[in-house]
């Protein structure tokens, strides 16, 4: 049982790591997600791209040598050792940056909490059981090493603040749509709220100073509250059409096309 456990603890460890390493290899907003995180203040933000790279590439190679065969113990200890250098990261980035995020496994910005050092932490006890680990992790219990991985890579993705809108998010909402004693009514949001969340976006403050008029014109499609704006354009007068959650205060998701008058045309 023992031995089944801590071999298990491969593909688990294995798993996350792999995780966090292509979010910093192949996402299109690692980028971003590296100048905002914590080790932009160790490397400086010249450096840091390179860096939070380099750290993908070192969670790949021990990720990878965790799950594919042989099993040798030194994959363990190199991904505990990996996850005591995260819990040191965490504790510096509370101390000098408690305003920056961790950057680990996603690009939702979210500021460093107790479910980092909690996640850190099971990552290194984990890394620590997969020691004792001498068999490579299919070969013995198939239906119930998919399980556990299954159940712990989920607990995993429930200590990842970065991961809350995926799941959590969605979750809070259908409760109070679930639970509001006016839940079974439709919802009139309005205009002025719409408005106050376009002002507060930063696709609206990005295309404010070419805005040449107040609001022309709104109507709503779906979950969301379509708004129009005179503007001009360097290349005449256009229509500025906003896409504004509706139902939600997402500032984040504001979306815009700018239409020209004279050929109809997205700019």
């Amino acid at each position: 049982m023992i031995e089944w456990l801590a071999s298990t603890q491969q593909a688990v460890v294995g798993g996350v790591l792999l995780w966090a390493s292509a979010f910093k290899l192949v996402h299109r907003n690692a980028s971003a997600a590296a100048r905002r995180s914590v080790l932009a203040r160790l490397t400086g933000k010249d450096r840091v791209v390179g860096a939070y790279r380099a750290v993908g590439v070192v969670e790949a190679l021990i990720g990878l040598l965790l799950l594919a065969p042989p099993v040798l113990v030194v994959e363990a200890y190199a991904a505990a050792a990996l996850s005591v250098g995260m819990l040191g990261y965490l504790a510096y980035g509370k101390r000098k940056a408690p305003d920056a995020g961790c950057g680990c496994l996603g690009d939702k910005e979210a500021p460093i909490t107790a479910r980092g050092f909690v996640r850190a932490g099971l990552l290194v006890a984990l890394s620590l059981v997969a020691v004792a680990g001498s068999a490579w992790w299919p070969t013995e219990r198939p239906l119930a090493t998919i399980g556990l991985v299954v159940v712990e890579l989920a607990v995993f993705a429930a200590l990842s603040p970065e991961l809350d809108h995926r799941w959590l998010f969605p979750l809070r909402r259908w409760r109070v749509r679930m639970s509001h004693p006016l839940a079974s009514r439709e919802v009139v949001v309005p205009l002025e709220s719409s408005v106050q969340q376009l002002w507060k976006s930063a696709v609206y403050q990005s295309v404010v100073t070419q805005l040449s008029s107040d609001l022309l014109d709104h109507w709503d499609e779906g979950e969301w509250r379509l708004l129009s704006y005179a503007a001009r354009t360097p290349d005449g007068p256009a229509t500025a059409v906003f896409a504004v959650p509706r139902l939600a205060y997402r500032p984040d998701d504001v979306r815009m096309a700018m239409v020209r008058e004279e050929q109809e045309a997205l700019v």
